[in-house]
């Protein structure tokens, strides 16, 4: 049994501190859906070192997490992401200011 075991998260963040964050609280039990856009992914997939073609540094970060491909751009995508937020208790994000 885990602390957090009942809590969903949607997780939108990138590179390091947002993904460390959401990795600990995966590690503790919550459900972590990691929101991810077309195509490029999260930047550190294309970061060294990599182990059989697989950075090390993603893998690391994103241990115990769920992963979906959203194009929030899109009429569609957008209705996927309320929906998915309606059913969950954390939104993580890092996005600059100004852009949602």
């Amino acid at each position: 049994m885990h602390p957090l075991q009942n809590i969903k998260i949607l997780d939108l963040s990138r590179l390091l501190p947002g993904p460390y964050c959401s990795m600990i609280l995966a590690d503790l039990g919550c459900e972590v859906i990691k929101i991810e856009e077309p195509e490029t992914g999260d930047y550190t997939r294309w970061m060294p070192p990599f182990i059989h073609e697989e950075s090390a540094r993603f893998l690391a970060v994103n241990r115990n997490k769920k992963s979906v491909t959203l194009n929030l751009k899109t009429e569609k995508g957008k209705a996927i992401f309320y929906n998915l937020v309606k059913k969950s208790d954390v939104i993580l994000e890092s996005f600059r200011p100004g852009i949602a």
